[in-house]
């Protein structure tokens, strides 16, 4: 239980700290995942921060309940991720210009 108040408590603070490409802000409610979170960004370029803060940056692809595949990571050209979504700490989206 306090592990879903945390993390919804760091994508909190994620989406204040926004980056990525331009969208709407994520609207959060009580009882939302990071997977529910990152379903509405489908087709979006979200930035996610890692348990070892390691952090990456490309277009959410597929989201399944343990699995999430970012396409086009930037930095690293011709490059995709798929990443345990259990460990993601944070969801930064880029809400305004």
């Amino acid at each position: 239980m306090k592990s879903v108040f945390l993390s919804a408590a760091l994508v909190s603070l994620g989406l204040v700290f926004a980056q990525g490409s331009f969208g709407e802000a994520p609207a959060v409610k009580a009882g939302d995942t990071i997977q529910q979170v990152l379903e509405a960004q489908k087709g979006k370029k979200v930035t996610i921060r890692l348990g070892a803060g390691d952090e990456l940056t490309g277009k959410v692809t597929v989201v399944t309940k343990e699995l999430l595949h970012l396409s086009g990571l930037t930095g690293r050209d011709f490059f995709d991720a798929v990443i345990e979504v259990s460990k993601i700490q944070v969801v930064i989206v880029r809400a305004k210009e």
